[in-house]
């Protein structure tokens, strides 16, 4: 069974920097593609980044470009997205998943962004 499982949440001021860590289990990394979602209160889930499998390339949606990089250690089996420049709006709880058809949704883990 493949467990994905997100941390490195919390609370930031606005413009600080955060890591976000994406652990899998079950399934090797580098076998498939893993995106970065988010979902702030009211609104629908959003897909941020991913990066590939095989050869590592990278997608960001227009919100992040820029101030969101997604990285992977395939030898510890994590995918990274480092957050800088953060702004109030990206108050969300993050998620990772398979991409680009998500399986089951964890966690996730909190960010919030204070101004």
């Amino acid at each position: 069974e493949v467990q994905l499982v997100e941390s490195g949440g919390g609370l930031v001021r606005a413009g600080g920097s955060l890591r976000l860590s994406c652990a899998a289990s079950g399934t090797n990394r580098a076998d498939r593609a893993i995106g970065w979602f988010r979902q702030a209160p009211g609104k629908e889930r959003e897909e941020l980044s991913c990066i590939g499998s095989s050869d590592g390339s990278t997608y960001y949606a227009d919100s992040v470009k820029g101030r969101f990089t997604i990285s992977s250690d395939n030898a510890k089996n994590t995918v990274y997205l480092q957050m800088n420049s953060l702004k109030p709006e990206d108050t969300a709880v993050y998620y990772c998943n398979a991409f680009p058809v998500p399986g089951s949704w964890g966690q996730g883990t909190q960010v919030t962004v204070s101004s």
